[in-house]
């Protein structure tokens, strides 16, 4: 992820032996990741049971609180892809019947946001 994407808050994919590394002690048995994207601090985590966001919080980053969502209590969801002169793609997820989404996201072109909208589609259109 480049510097520039970092600092306007775009997201980055990280590999799964990393994410494993870091948070693998929040999974349940037969939990797996299956995609993982870095903020400058933040990180959100597709599994194949649910959402995870970690976000650091406070100027050390030594507090983090860890979110997670059912894919089955996200009603519906958007991914906006970059244009020929936007730096970035979009994706956003509202839970249950909330009137604005709960999750907005924004991905820098290094993330096919296809593959994104291919896990949310995956599991909460089954």
């Amino acid at each position: 992820m480049g510097i520039f994407s970092a600092l306007l808050g775009n997201a980055g994919a990280v590999n799964q032996e990393t994410l494993m590394k870091d948070y693998g002690k929040l999974l349940i048995t037969g939990e797996e990741i299956e995609l993982g994207f870095k903020l400058i601090r933040d990180t959100f985590i597709f599994t194949n049971k649910r959402l995870i966001l970690i976000e650091k919080q406070g100027i050390t980053g030594s507090k983090i609180e860890y979110k997670s969502i059912t894919y089955k209590s996200i009603s519906r969801f958007s991914v906006e892809t970059a244009g020929t002169f936007d730096l970035e793609a979009e994706l956003k997820i509202w839970v249950s019947s909330e009137a604005h989404p709960s999750v907005v996201k924004q991905f820098n072109k290094s993330v096919n946001v296809y593959d994104v909208q291919n896990v949310l589609a995956h599991h909460v259109l089954k």
